[in-house]
């Protein structure tokens, strides 16, 4: 036989031997990595998206096959663990249904059970100005401001009485908006503490409320002093405080006092005579009669 063609037929078998094996380790890999049917595990999970303040039903869950490495930890296996459960946390579609997403059976309907313990919401009327032109949604946090004249104060009042306050829904969503967009809400529902939810009804009763967005990552609570309306003027107008005018505001005016008499003063006991006339002295003349002088006087005319 040809020599050449020997070589040709060995190198062949020996290309072939290799491709064989490395085929045989890749197909017997597989096998291995295959899971038995005894290493799944049953996992509910959610057949719709379910959202805040669901209650779960049978038809909202199913049950799929999982490994037993990839089971989720807080995760059911059962339906029947999950049925009548209240949603705390939205749920996707196809996504386990988790311990940490579920309310305890039999604590309430709609937003109750997203209430935590020991704390209360509040809700509080709104409206497009006051509630941030509807951009306050479920989720958010805000500061409440109350506007307002406090007992004995001669001007108004602005301080913030709250501050990070979570906003549970808007008007009837307890859920904000997929799309994003701003949603009317007469109403807004406030979570907080129990003297926070007395603090926030005093103010919308007393006052006038105006909700502050924020930004969700800001937990700092800011010390402000508040304003009142001489801020809002400058300080000319606290130096020229307003005029009351009594006539107009006093129902019942006072009678003014009589001025008294002025005193009249005392005659002399003895008033001081006038002085006597000065008497004119008699007309006179004088008569020469020879070397005698003689003086003769004429009588007076009668007055």
């Amino acid at each position: 036989m040809d020599r050449r063609f020997l070589t040709v037929l060995g190198v062949s078998l020996v290309f072939a031997l290799v491709v064989s094996s490395v085929f045989y380790q890749m197909t017997a890999r597989s096998s291995t990595s295959r899971p038995q049917q005894s290493d799944m595990k049953d996992l509910v999970v959610a057949t719709r998206p379910l959202g805040i303040g669901v209650t779960v039903k049978p038809a909202d869950v199913k049950v799929v096959k999982i490994t037993a490495e990839a089971f989720p930890k807080g995760a059911f296996a059962r339906v029947e663990e999950v049925i009548d459960r209240p949603i705390v946390s939205n749920i996707l579609i196809d996504e386990p249904v988790l311990e940490g997403r579920l309310a305890a059976r039999g604590s309430g309907l709609g937003l109750a059970p997203v209430i935590p313990v020991g704390m209360r919401a509040v809700s509080v009327r709104v409206n497009d100005v006051a509630g941030v032109a509807g951009f306050v949604q479920a989720g958010m946090r805000v500061d409440v401001l109350v506007t307002g004249r406090p007992p004995n104060a001669d001007s108004t009042v602005v301080t913030t009485c709250l501050q990070n306050i979570l906003v549970l829904s808007s008007g009837a969503q307890i859920q904000a908006d997929a799309r994003g967009q701003a949603m009317p809400a007469p109403t807004v529902t406030l979570l907080g503490s129990p003297e926070q939810a007395e603090l926030l009804t005093l103010a919308n009763t007393e006052g006038h409320i105006q909700l502050v967005l924020r930004n969700g990552s800001d937990q700092a609570i800011e010390k402000t002093a508040g304003r009142n309306t001489f801020d809002l003027y400058g300080a000319r107008a606290r130096q020229q405080p307003p005029t009351k005018n009594v006539a107009s505001t006093d129902e019942n005016p006072k009678p003014r006092p009589r001025p008294r008499p002025a005193p009249v003063a005392s005659a002399p006991v003895a008033a001081a005579l006038p002085p006597p006339m000065p008497v004119a002295p008699p007309d006179q003349v004088i008569v020469i009669r020879g070397n005698q002088k003689t003086v003769e006087i004429i009588p007076g005319k009668a007055n």
